[in-house]
């Protein structure tokens, strides 16, 4: 049984909101490819890099297979990729796969690009070990058809990312949000050669829904929940799923199918980048620590020589006084800093 939520709340007339309109997003995603890229960060005033790199962040490191959903150019797949990784990236638009194999060529190191409909996932069952989809579920009507597709792929465990624009919640900023999404993102989309496109996208975010009404459907679908994150006063945000186990899905079957993994098995440990972003931040960390200690030490010595000499000194009091305010203030200031970086040194790499 469907999400009631599914129900689109824009135009019967668009197809674009019909039930599997692959097609139809195809056919829209071909005619913005050229501008996609530029008004995705006039839209989110710079910031969608930064939350496609919390998206990648929360792929675990010894993900082997990971499979980039409705990757459209292939912008979150720099992000993805790393030694020992296969990191796929799968689109319904030819135009945009074509500006993705643009940015990431054809080196032995680069993701591989599929054309491909999400709800007909050309994979094995539980054959993918995570999934990220930015800006993508909210275009795949029925969201639960998508999610179970999505889950049959998924190996047991296997971690689903979301990175995705939600309608308004109730607060201060919602009625600004709703006027941004009816006549801002529209007025925008004139600056593409596609302009209904971007009025289809206001649309879409407003039938998306509540956050509230997504995180029923993941539930729905079998995934447990771990964590959200939101950006920008809520207008987006970052959900990180677990699969329970793996859905079976008669749609696809046989030959028609391809196992993501290695048919060799998994041999060895998989080289990630993990340990050298450890190592990195643990150098910079204690470059910092270092830097910290030995300013407080040199304000210690000022305060100490200050402290000797104030008496004889040929300044007014005030002046005396400003002085000494202004070594305490150092002291203090560096001294909280030296505890914090390290109890940084002494905890773990945060993941963001």
């Amino acid at each position: 049984m469907n999400d009631p939520n599914d129900r689109p709340s824009a135009s019967a007339t668009d197809d674009r909101f019909a039930p599997h309109a692959s097609r139809e997003m195809a056919a829209m995603f071909d005619d913005v490819s050229g501008r996609y890229d530029l008004l995705n960060r006039l839209m989110t005033l710079g910031r969608d890099a930064h939350w496609r790199a919390a998206m990648a962040e929360e792929v675990p490191e010894d993900a082997r297979v990971v499979l980039d959903l409705c990757t459209g150019s292939g912008v979150s797949l720099t992000e993805l990729r790393q030694p020992g990784r296969l990191a796929i990236g799968l689109d319904v638009s030819l135009k945009m796969l074509e500006v993705a194999q643009e940015n990431e060529g054809r080196s032995g190191w680069a993701p591989r690009l599929v054309a491909g409909d999400a709800f007909r996932l050309p994979f094995r069952d539980a054959s993918v070990d995570a999934i990220t989809i930015a800006f993508g579920i909210r275009n795949l009507r029925p969201r639960l058809d998508a999610l179970h597709e999505i889950a049959r792929v998924l190996r047991p465990g296997g971690t689903l990312v979301v990175l995705e624009a939600a309608a308004p919640s109730p607060s201060p900023f919602a009625p600004l949000h709703r006027i941004y999404l009816e006549r801002g993102l529209p007025l925008l989309g004139h600056l593409s050669p596609e302009p209904t496109a971007y009025r289809y996208l206001g649309e879409s975010i407003l039938e998306f829904g509540p956050t509230e009404s997504f995180e029923r459907t993941l539930g729905e679908a079998g995934f447990h929940l771990e964590r959200r994150r939101r950006f920008m006063l809520g207008a987006s945000w970052l959900w990180t799923a677990r699969a329970r186990g793996g859905e079976r899905s008669p749609a696809l079957s046989g030959s028609a199918l391809h196992a993501a993994r290695s048919e060799a098995g998994i041999r060895g440990r998989m080289r990630t980048s993990g340990s050298w972003r450890e190592r990195e931040w643990r150098l910079w960390t204690t470059v910092q620590l270092v830097v910290s200690v030995g300013i407080l030490a040199v304000l210690a010595i000022a305060w100490r020589s200050f402290h000797d000499v104030r008496a004889v000194l040929v300044i007014e009091d005030w002046q005396r006084q400003a002085m000494g305010f202004v070594l305490v203030v150092g002291l203090l200031g560096f001294a909280i800093r030296s505890l914090v970086l390290l109890g940084r040194l002494l905890g773990s790499r945060p993941r963001h």
